[in-house]
């Protein structure tokens, strides 16, 4: 009983010593997610707040509005002709997102289930324009997208074609895409050719429905991509016939400096679509990860 006594306090102690080390580490962990979820959070509620400043107010250091100027909203809505940039940011973005998957699914499949000669050096070739940068690519494409809109019969400068068209093939989307097809077990394919089903009945009954995650990932990606553009359309529009709404942010931007809280109210604005699709997608998005798992 006595060597009993005397070995309980001693582990004790020892696991004293460890709660204390496991307690330090999670403070640490908590105060490094704390400062994460700062950084993005603040110059979010900066924006808001901003929103609802006077001139004067949005130019200085204070933080939060003397009070709410619901009047910012209304005031940047009408004189940055938000909704007629508003329609066409939807209508681009639809284009671009339909055009996009359809796109990215079938070369993927492609890629993934079909053998074809030099599928692997056509892959591998595509792959590495991944490395090349966004910016060096936009003088090529916009004298791709001119010389286009000169021999063809639709206008593609000023128009949805030169904002759209270019953004339907993409290469992380045929990657991300590929890996999925490539991990469905060649069983349900021999199964579904047993049935009579070829390869597009294939991909629509079965590859589809398993490849959920990724295809939710690339409509996310693909809309924050096309609500956001700016640099492409300005530089393939001349006129606010085919604008998008970032543009129109650039409304107050004038020679005597920036209206800034008209500028933030209308960014409020802007992003309130991503928002929405954030919460509509946020719930099925979890859900697929959970669904994609495959077994052989």
């Amino acid at each position: 009983m006595a060597e009993r006594s005397l070995f309980v306090p001693h582990r004790s102690v020892k696991q004293g010593r460890y709660n204390w080390h496991g307690s330090l580490s999670r403070l640490l962990t908590y105060l490094i997610l704390l400062t994460g979820v700062l950084i993005a959070v603040i110059p979010f509620i900066w924006m808001i707040s901003t929103s609802f400043k006077s001139i004067g107010e949005a130019q200085g250091v204070q933080f939060f509005p003397s009070r709410i100027r619901l009047e910012n909203y209304i005031s940047a809505w009408e004189e940055a002709d938000f909704a007629e940039y508003f329609v066409n940011s939807v209508v681009i973005t639809l284009i671009t997102l339909a055009g996009r998957l359809v796109c990215s699914i079938l070369a993927a499949y492609g890629f993934a289930r079909i053998k074809f000669p030099g599928r692997d050096l056509i892959f591998s070739l595509l792959l590495a324009t991944m490395m090349i940068p966004a910016m060096v690519m936009i003088i090529p494409n916009f004298l791709t997208v001119t010389w286009l809109g000169r021999i063809g019969p639709i206008k593609w400068i000023n128009n949805w074609p030169a904002q759209t068209i270019p953004f339907w093939g993409s290469v992380f989307d045929i990657f991300l895409l590929k890996q999925f097809f490539a991990q469905i077990p060649d069983e349900l394919f021999d199964a579904a050719q047993i049935d009579g089903a070829g390869h597009f009945l294939f991909l629509r009954k079965v590859a589809l429905p398993l490849s959920t995650a990724p295809i939710m990932v690339i409509v996310v990606l693909a809309f924050i991509g096309s609500w956001n553009a700016l640099a492409w359309p300005m530089l393939v529009t001349n006129s606010p016939e085919w604008r998008p709404i970032s543009v129109g942010l650039m409304q107050f931007v004038e020679e005597a400096g920036q209206r800034t809280n008209l500028m933030m109210a209308g960014a409020v604005i802007t992003i309130i679509p991503i928002i929405i699709l954030y919460f509509i997608t946020q719930k099925q998005f979890t859900a697929s990860i959970a669904r994609s798992g495959l077994k052989g």
